[in-house]
């Protein structure tokens, strides 16, 4: 890990707006959470959201307020979905360490054993360990994709990224795969259990989990989906540049500018394609767009937090490889991000004093787009999850950082 490195500043304090009426419930011992949930739309421009708890596999939390579109007409319900981006990145991997714990894949096989045509371009060592600790080399395609390509042909992507040299050298860096993690560990499950990944994360995690976690909504849950609302910094805010590459073009970037513009460029989406389209909702972009609510990811990363086991008995993974999956694989500079990054097997990990998800250093989890979080702590055996439509910082957003130090601070109160 790098030892020097300068966090962002947390942004200003929002103007101050009332506060909402909450719906759910809330297990007194977690009342620093209730209160802080309550600031997020008070102070830091919540305007729909949710927030759940699970101790020791149980639902202890669940709470919801404000409203689910952006003319602030129509009130988040407890069925409310919203898009919870990268959090589809380590549900993704659950999907994948699954077919680990029955057999199905031996860790650090090569690829190209359940994906043949992916031995391309020297890509024949890289195993599956790699993908999952984002150690492969191909954040991106570098040849030109049909606009929206990502969102209507999933052959098409895992063809192209069969094809495509790694990068950089396979195992001797990492680099946050932001958009291709999920077709890369998705068609391995496809090719092992011949079931599409979004079908596999329905039947093996969500369903069982009692949860809602969906790869691509139907038509007639978009009267329930929140909309996403966009970031809008106050009047002389400064907010750190994400991307400075995207003033570079691309016959002046170096090799790793010219990977950051592909990462986020390659392949475009038509307009009418754009967050929020049926079309996006739809699509089976398992890194990207899943939709789910607070409760659901709350489950799902609270089975991961007891052992395996979901309240019902359900057994998501096995401890073994829980534990597994919370090494470290991957720490340092991210080539693609440029900051520090830290992950194990799909999951993205604690960085204390740098991201820390609580008290406890093994904590994990995934972060998603504009603030979403889902993290599991065995430590202390609780998980937490929490949703909203009002996109913030996905690098350090006040929201999630008050929610995480309000949960440590009830479980460990004296």
């Amino acid at each position: 890990m790098p030892s020097k490195f300068e966090l962002p500043p947390l942004p200003p304090p929002r103007p101050l707006r009332p506060a909402p009426i909450l719906s759910g419930f809330c297990d007194p011992k977690f009342e620093k959470l209730e209160e802080e949930f309550v600031r997020n739309f008070v102070e830091r421009g919540d305007i729909g959201a949710a927030v759940a708890v699970c101790q020791d596999g149980e639902l202890v939390v669940d709470l919801w307020a404000g409203y689910r579109d952006q003319r602030q007409r129509l009130p988040w319900r407890e069925n409310t979905l919203v898009p919870v981006w990268s959090i589809g990145k380590g549900v993704t991997a659950i999907a994948l360490l699954r077919q680990i714990d029955q057999g199905l894949i031996n860790l650090d096989d090569p690829v190209s054993d359940y994906w043949p045509e992916f031995a391309q371009s020297g890509k024949d060592l890289v195993t599956i360990r790699m993908l999952l600790a984002h150690r492969a080399g191909l954040p991106a395609v570098d040849r030109v994709l049909p606009k929206s390509s990502q969102l209507l042909d999933w052959d098409l992507m895992c063809s192209a990224l069969a094809a495509q040299k790694p990068w950089w050298e396979p195992d001797k860096g990492h680099g946050y795969h932001t958009n291709t993690i999920g077709f890369l560990l998705g068609e391995v499950v496809r090719r092992v259990t011949n079931h599409r990944v979004r079908e596999v994360i329905t039947s093996e995690i969500a369903v069982p989990l009692d949860a809602e976690f969906m790869v691509g909504t139907r038509k007639k849950d978009d009267y329930r989906t929140a909309d996403w609302i966009p970031y809008r910094p106050l009047e002389g805010e400064v907010v750190p540049e994400r991307h400075p590459w995207k003033k570079i073009k691309l016959k002046d970037a170096t090799h790793l500018q010219r990977m950051s513009i592909r990462t986020y460029g390659n392949p475009k989406v038509y307009k009418e394609h754009s967050t929020g389209s049926r079309v996006w909702r739809g699509a089976e972009f398992p890194s990207t767009n899943p939709h789910s609510n607070a409760r659901s990811v709350a489950l799902i990363f609270g089975a991961l937090a007891n052992g395996g086991y979901g309240s019902n008995g359900y057994k998501l993974l096995s401890p073994e490889l829980i534990e597994a999956a919370r090494n470290i694989e991957s720490d340092g500079e991210d080539l693609v991000l440029g900051r520090p990054t830290r992950f194990g097997l799909g999951f993205q990990l604690a960085i204390p004093g740098i991201r820390p998800l609580g008290p406890n250093p093994r904590a994990f989890g995934h972060y998603g787009n504009g603030g979403h979080i889902g993290i599991a702590d065995p430590e202390a055996g609780v998980s937490l999850a929490y949703t909203c439509n009002q996109s913030g910082r996905s690098w350090r957003d006040p929201r999630n950082i008050a929610l995480v130090d309000a949960l440590f601070g009830s479980v460990y109160q004296k």
